[in-house]
């Protein structure tokens, strides 16, 4: 599994409006409803199981990245979005960084081996210093999504 598995065309966003860790939770889900890629009926459901999850443990991992993730069920497939945040969002990560970077994503109801896999590759990937660099100096979404893809 690479990152382009999950973040798809489309499935990225530049600059996030948002500027708290639920409003970006939100805004992200949002994106991918937008996009039909999750059917926008499913939202209170899905905010309250990513809320669930970031009060049980922290999603920010460090390093200026944090992994917001849930399962959910009618799923076929692990959906995802990369959000980018200049200012940086207070995910409470150990180490007090902001996140620049979020990946949200949201896996088929009882997957355990395919989000452990799914954290796993975003973890892998985005604990690059040279990659996160590149993240950030990435003009646009197409920039963004081409780095991401350079990883494969």
């Amino acid at each position: 599994m690479s990152l382009t598995d999950l973040i798809l065309p489309g499935r990225v966003i530049a600059e996030m409006r948002s500027h708290e860790r639920y409003e970006a939770i939100a805004e992200l889900f949002d994106h991918l409803a937008s996009l039909d890629a999750v059917p926008a009926s499913r939202r209170d459901q899905a905010l309250e199981a990513f809320r669930l999850r970031e009060e049980e443990c922290s999603t920010g991992i460090g390093h200026g990245i944090a992994v917001p993730h849930c399962f959910l069920s009618g799923l076929g497939e692990v959906v995802a979005v990369f959000g980018r945040s200049a200012e940086g969002i207070d995910f409470q990560a150990v180490d007090h960084v902001p996140a620049s970077f979020i990946v949200l994503f949201m896996v088929p109801a009882a997957e355990h081996t395919l989000h452990l896999r799914t954290l796993a590759t975003i973890a892998r990937d985005l604990g690059q210093a040279e990659i996160r660099n590149r993240l950030a100096a990435a003009a646009d979404e197409d920039d963004l999504l081409a780095v991401l893809s350079s990883l494969d």
